[in-house]
């Protein structure tokens, strides 16, 4: 349950209502950091009022005794790394920051969690008195704006298999079949930076000048996302994760876009401008060198 939820730590020896009962935790870092806080790490920080320090936050999210959500902040990533480790495999892990770590304690939960703490009220917001920050609240499921796109790219990300399962391989033809118009052929965005945009939901077909992707957004974003290869973006903004043995996982997030891909496969886009759409890119002959370009470039996570 990476960046997820993991089991309830410390129920057992919590007597006061300001004792924390953990229910999951994540990094803060510039290769690991929940996409539903910003585009890049800065960004991020930003939102928590947090200075963007290389080493990074764990972020701790659980419930006080009255049942109040709260978002905990501490400096010691790697104890919050290693009980993200234990939960990701299974196994029990009690995760007690020192008080001496703690950085702040922020009222509610930037994402929604499927669990809550037993034994107290259901969750709900700490009554502050309208002092300090307002309570951090999930996106609403039911809009489509950035947070949720990046949110939606971070679960592809997380479930890449399932979802590749989904694509059809026949509308990515093989080199040296491209070049019909109108047809899902391998393409090329501008700069030698894109692949086939099969599945396009948008963009004028017809008159999509042939070897692009007829998608604008998509064309949009392949350029961008070349554009970094030249002037490398914000830290965070690209994201690299182990997949195997020789196989990166890739997150790349701009201006209303947000990309997953393998750096052995295809990619796959989510646009501001089209609400839980899914598009599908190629590989073609210029995709796996802007996907080792970008892996190049990204902070590297384990």
């Amino acid at each position: 349950m990476s960046d997820g939820e993991g089991t309830v730590a410390g129920a057992d020896d919590a007597a006061a209502d300001d004792a924390l009962l953990v229910l999951t935790a994540m990094l803060l870092t510039p290769s690991r950091f929940p996409g539903v806080l910003g585009d890049d790490y800065v960004a991020a920080c930003e939102v928590l009022a947090l200075e963007p320090y290389e080493e990074g936050y764990g972020l701790i999210l659980g419930q006080d005794g009255a049942g109040a959500r709260w978002t905990v902040v501490v400096e010691d990533t790697s104890q919050v790394a290693v009980a993200i480790a234990a939960w990701d495999c299974g196994m029990e892990h009690d995760l007690s920051p020192d008080e001496r770590s703690m950085v702040c304690a922020l009222p509610g939960w930037p994402m929604d969690l499927a669990v809550s703490a037993p034994g107290v009220p259901d969750p709900h917001d700490p009554d502050t008195d309208g002092e300090g920050p307002a309570p951090l609240a999930p996106p609403d499921a039911e809009a489509w704006g950035p947070a949720q796109r990046r949110l939606g790219a971070d679960e592809i990300a997380a479930q890449w298999s399932a979802w590749r399962e989904q694509i059809d391989d026949t509308q990515f033809p093989l080199p040296g079949t491209a070049g019909k118009p109108g047809s899902d052929a391998e393409s090329q965005v501008a700069n030698d930076a894109g692949a086939d945009a099969g599945n396009d939901t948008g963009g004028d077909q017809e008159n999509a000048p042939s070897g692009f992707p007829r998608h604008p957004g998509v064309r949009r974003a392949l350029s961008e996302a070349t554009a970094y290869t030249k002037t490398p973006p914000p830290p965070g903004r690209i994201r690299s994760s182990y997949a195997s043995a020789d196989v990166r996982t890739l997150r790349v997030d701009g201006p209303g876009w947000s990309m997953v891909a393998r750096t052995d496969d295809i990619a796959l886009f989510l646009l501001d401008e089209e609400p839980g759409t899914v598009i599908p890119v190629g590989r073609g002959t210029s995709l796996p060198g802007l996907l080792t370009a970008l892996d190049g470039l990204a902070a590297q996570g384990l």
